[in-house]
Formats: C-alpha cells, sequence, structure tokens
C-alpha cells in the first residue's frame, strides 16, 4: 500500500485525502487545529461553489448540507450610476445552484469521515525538520498549507504571475438579518468603477443560515478603510458605512443585520500568485504543491474553493493514473500542468477583472441588463470560466457575440 502525507487540512487536503483513502491508500494527514478549534476558530474564506465542485464532493459521499445550506439560485450585477442609482442591473439564475458552507461547518466533519475511513491524523504546525521526516517516510508528500516556513518552498512564477502586489484590500461580514432578494437568492454583485467591488450571497455558518458580505477595495480608495478596524462592531459598523455611501439599496437590505458571531469577519490583503509546483527540501527530497499554496486567486472572482476542489479531483485523477511507478519531479510537475489546463483560464480571467473594464467588458455586462441569453452565459460561467474566453475576453470575439445575440 503506498503512502501519502498531506500537510494542511483545508478544501484541497481533505477532498484529496479522503479520496485516495477511498481508493486504498495510506494516507496520514498534518494538520495544526483539531476539528474543534476550527469550529470555535474565526472565518477563513467566503467558499461559494459552483456546481462542478460540488458534484466532486458529491462523488466522494462528502455532501452533507445540501439541505440545510441556503442555495445560490443564481446571479446578480449591478453598476452604479454615480448619483445613488444604477446605470443597469439584472439577474438570472444558475443552471446547478451554488452552496457556501462555512469551513468551520465542513472542515471538523470532513476531519471525522477522513479518521472514520482509516485516515491517521497528525496534530502538529510542521515544520522543516517534520517535512524531511514525512519525506523519508512516505511515497509522495502533498503542501496543502501555505504559510509560515513551508511557503518558502514553492518559487513564485514570474512568468505566470501577472501581479506582485496586491490588487485589492478585501474584507468578510458574517450577518444575519439580512433582507433575501425578491426575485432569487443571488450572488449579488455591484461594480463601482475606480472604487472596488462588494458583492453578497447566503450561506451556512455555526449558527445557522446567514449571509456573507464580500468587499473588495481598490488599493487608495474608499474600500480600502479597514486599517483601523479592531473589534467585530467596529467592523460591522464599517460594512455597514460603506454601504451607506456607495450602493443605497445594498444598504437597504441591511438595516437589520447583526454578526453571526465575534468570529465572522475577517479583512487583510495580498498578491494573486502563481508558483512552481515544486519544493526542494534540503536533502534534496520533493514536495507537491496544491490547490492555493501554487495558485492563489483574487477573491473576485469567487473561484477559491471551486479551484481547490478541481485541484484536489484533478490530483486525485492523476494518482490514481500513476500506480506503482515513482512519485519523482517529472510526475509533480505533470500532475501541476494538467491542474493547469484548467486553472490557467480562471486566473486570467481573475486577473483580467481586476483591472479597469474595457469597453467591450462594459458593453457585454449592459446587454446583459436586456438579453437574458447573454446574462445566462455570463452567470454560468462561474461555474466554468473557460467558456468566457469564446466570447468575453477579447473585443473582437466580444463584437462577434453581440452581433449573433442581436440577430
Amino acid at each position: 500500500m503506498r503512502k501519502i502525507t498531506i500537510i494542511g487540512a483545508g478544501q484541497a487536503g481533505l477532498q484529496l485525502g479522503i479520496g485516495l483513502l477511498d481508493a486504498g491508500y495510506d494516507v496520514t494527514l498534518v494538520t495544526n487545529r483539531t476539528g474543534q478549534q476550527i469550529r470555535d476558530g474565526r472565518i477563513m474564506s467566503s467558499q461559494c461553489m459552483f456546481g462542478t465542485a460540488q458534484a466532486h464532493e458529491r462523488a466522494l459521499g462528502l455532501d452533507f448540507w445540501s439541505s440545510s445550506c441556503p442555495p445560490v439560485e443564481g446571479i446578480a450585477f449591478t453598476v452604479p450610476d454615480g448619483s445613488g442609482g444604477k446605470a443597469f442591473s439584472w439577474s438570472s439564475r444558475l443552471d446547478a445552484a451554488a452552496r457556501s458552507v462555512d469551513q468551520r461547518v465542513k472542515m471538523p466533519v470532513w476531519l471525522e469521515q477522513f479518521e472514520e475511513r482509516g485516515g491517521k491524523v497528525e496534530l502538529r504546525e510542521a515544520d522543516g525538520e517534520d517535512l524531511e521526516f514525512y519525506a523519508r517516510e512516505s511515497d509522495l508528500v502533498i503542501i496543502a498549507a501555505g504559510k509560515g516556513e513551508i511557503a518558502g518552498l514553492f518559487e513564485r512564477d514570474a512568468q505566470r504571475s501577472t501581479y506582485d502586489k496586491p490588487q485589492r484590500a478585501l474584507a468578510l461580514t458574517y450577518v444575519t438579518g439580512m433582507t433575501p432578494r425578491e426575485e432569487h437568492s443571488a450572488v449579488a454583485f455591484n461594480l463601482v468603477p475606480g472604487v472596488g467591488e462588494y458583492f453578497t450571497f447566503p450561506a451556512l455558518t455555526t449558527s445557522g443560515p446567514c449571509d456573507i458580505m464580500v468587499f473588495e477595495g481598490i488599493p487608495g480608495g474608499p474600500l480600502d478603510c479597514w486599517g483601523d478596524v479592531t473589534t467585530p462592531e467596529q467592523h460591522l459598523e464599517r460594512s455597514r458605512e460603506l454601504l451607506a455611501a456607495h450602493l443605497p439599496w445594498e444598504a437597504e437590505r441591511c438595516r437589520d443585520i447583526q454578526l453571526t458571531d465575534a468570529g465572522g469577519v475577517l479583512a487583510g490583503r495580498f498578491p494573486p500568485t502563481v508558483r512552481k509546483p515544486v519544493g526542494r527540501l534540503p536533502s534534496g527530497a520533493l514536495v507537491l504543491g496544491v490547490a492555493d499554496v501554487v495558485v492563489l486567486n483574487d477573491p473576485i472572482t469567487g473561484q477559491g474553493s471551486n479551484n481547490a476542489g478541481k485541484c484536489a479531483a484533478s490530483y486525485l485523477a492523476s494518482i490514481l493514473e500513476h500506480g506503482d511507478r515513482p512519485f519523482d519531479g517529472a510526475f509533480m510537475q505533470e500532475t501541476f500542468e494538467r491542474y493547469w489546463d484548467y486553472a490557467q483560464y480562471v486566473a486570467t480571467w481573475t486577473n483580467a477583472l481586476l483591472a479597469a473594464p474595457p469597453e467591450h467588458v462594459l458593453r457585454l455586462l449592459g446587454a446583459a441588463a436586456t438579453s437574458p441569453r447573454v446574462a445566462r452565459r455570463f452567470a454560468n460561467g462561474f461555474d466554468d470560466p473557460r467558456d468566457f474566453f469564446h466570447w468575453f475576453m477579447d473585443p473582437a470575439s466580444a463584437e462577434k457575440y453581440l452581433a449573433a445575440v442581436a440577430n
């Protein structure tokens, strides 16, 4: 039986580990927190997962919340007119509903599943010496946690990384009491030119159904304003203030909101980064990076957890197909490239949306307000962003598509 060690117990590490267990591998998972510590801790992400990513979970028997998590039934998009109104606004249903399960809810249950299916969990903050030990004792070591000493193992890929600095000041606020959308539930996305973005959607947290507020502020702009916030209460108040100033229709939905819990806030920033997937330890042993460790996207397109789940599924297929052959550097690089065949499109699309929208994008988004066909295609692109490269990402394709829609 081949032995694999995974460092990190998030979406990718646990999903991959459970898939390997089900396939008969000996899997050890190394994590620095117990399930209870995760439950009692702060939020980690916004994790709105679309249809394909959810299907990977269902295939492993890991979808335990389909009946309790409120569905995200569509995508809504609004651009303000600068005078307190809307330049245009539209919504469209998703072909398959998305769902957002707080990782504080999901990961403890998955940890229990991992152990119930025969996996071994080691509780420690893995350092360089630990990695050397696991590399000696395992056929393959996979890194699914990229902070601290471990992060330095994976070199930034300058050719594949568009940015070297954070492009947004980020903040999350988990709340109850938000007024639901009338038409259908959705990721309600608001693009404020020159200021940033705000979107919100229903989710499931430790106390039950909630809504997640996501602020994306252009550095130095009005939404880049979280540095002086020191308490959860101040974070909630700042969230209210920003909506009142920039998005009055969203402020109206939030008249009665309250924090879900003291841990339901988060703020920070990071540069979107692609890293080389193979890390070399001082001994010469190699380790393989997965998900956010090697492809870290800005949350503006809501792809983080989706990418993690899809990366886990891709790596699982590569490992199973590899059979009994050595997990050498060539295997590691090829495993990543197989995933990159998909992830490059997500990264390129996400990075494009961080820049000022070009004229053809504004025309397409405006057309969606009068064309359900355009709106539906944009909405469902969040499940598979590769489709955007046929009609959205360059002016010529956009003009051709708009002409076809008009006929």
